[in-house]
């Protein structure tokens, strides 16, 4: 599987931004998904995960009731909706793949994008 992501960019707080991730490959509806970030000088963090099928998300606490996450199977992408974005969400966001279940840890993963970077102005 092979990942590309797009979508990011320079906004000023409290303003929204969709990422997506292609994904290539026949498998990738058995793959579960996730959004990554990493801010300069920091260790690689968790924002949102998706199953295989769409079912059931999870986020991180600092991504609840302001990001979501979705895929579109048919299309072989995902998504990562965020809305109210803030200074601190400022970083590298990374899409990832593994097969079957979905994950908080990015060392369960085996796919990654090569990130997009968000910036957030105060």
């Amino acid at each position: 599987v092979q990942l590309q992501a797009s979508g990011g960019g320079l906004v000023q707080a409290g303003a929204s931004l969709r990422l997506s991730c292609a994904a290539s490959g026949r498998i990738f509806s058995t793959y579960a998904m996730g959004w990554f970030r990493q801010a300069p000088g920091q260790e690689r963090e968790f924002v949102a995960t998706i199953s295989y099928s769409g079912g059931r998300t999870y986020y991180a606490d600092s991504a609840k009731g302001r990001f979501t996450i979705s895929r579109d199977t048919g299309k072989n992408m995902v998504y990562l909706q965020m809305n109210s974005l803030k200074p601190e969400d400022t970083a590298v966001y990374y899409c990832a793949g593994r097969p079957s279940f979905w994950s908080s840890d990015p060392r369960a993963y085996d796919y990654w994008g090569q990130g997009t970077l968000v910036t957030v102005s105060s």
